[in-house]
């Protein structure tokens, strides 16, 4: 299953987004994780935390349960319980394509999962966990994330939504595009169609993508940071 991902750091001192992937009995994970900050301690912790998800998620098979491991780990640290503590954290989203199975997806944050199948149009498969969701707010303050300590009860009474989402695609041949919102969101604004910086192969899509973002950013260009696979129909994967 071909596949690649591309990052530019833009107005940012640190890139602190993280892709991974990881194989495990058939099942492959793909994991974006976009830290919280930018500091040298975030850009480790992400990395880490990223590559922690994509084992998780592939060990299982099955994205909700791989993240659900990963970020229950974490809020049992017990310094994340110090309100005054401040640690890194990350928005995150993983896919999971397994034999015979359909793809499935999970986040925390509003880092997003598409699939772009073809003949269709792109499909947004996540939701954002921001105030701009809940409340009509900011989209950049986040409701959920990697590093949280709050139960999906807790999150859902104060956001509405549970800390964790999940979502799974159609068992067909697919092109999967992760990204950050460093990425999406100066296509978005500027009325582009993401779709049509996809249609080459998964490295120079990657990079159009990335590139296209930082030149249509406006006062400020985040971290842009996409992974893009070519996932066959399910029954075909080895």
């Amino acid at each position: 299953m071909a596949h690649a991902s591309a990052q530019l750091i833009g107005d940012r001192s640190h890139q602190c987004d993280a892709t991974a992937t990881y194989t495990h009995d058939g099942a492959r994970a793909y994991v974006l994780c976009d830290g919280i900050g930018s500091s040298d301690e975030v850009r480790a912790w992400t990395i880490t935390a990223a590559r922690r998800v994509a084992q998780a998620a592939a060990r299982r098979g099955e994205a909700e349960a791989g993240l659900r491991a990963v970020y229950d780990r974490y809020a049992a640290e017990p310094a994340r319980s110090d309100p005054y503590a401040d640690l890194p954290n990350a928005c995150a989203a993983v896919a999971v394509a397994a034999p015979g199975r359909p793809l499935t997806v999970a986040w925390c944050g509003d880092v997003r999962a598409y699939v772009l199948i073809p003949g269709r149009t792109l499909r947004c498969l996540t939701a954002d966990h921001n105030m701009r969701r809940v409340f009509n707010g900011s989209r950049n303050l986040v409701t959920s994330y990697l590093g949280a300590v709050e139960s999906d009860d807790q999150c859902k009474g104060r956001f509405g939504h549970p800390a964790i989402e999940s979502a799974t695609a159609p068992m067909e041949a697919c092109r999967l595009l992760l990204a950050s919102d460093g990425a999406y969101e100066p296509l978005e604004d500027s009325a582009r169609d993401l779709a049509a910086y996809l249609g080459s192969s998964p490295k120079r899509a990657a990079g159009d993508f990335v590139a296209a973002a930082i030149e249509h950013a406006t006062s400020y260009a985040d971290n842009a940071t996409v992974l893009i696979a070519d996932l066959p129909a399910a029954g075909l994967r080895a």
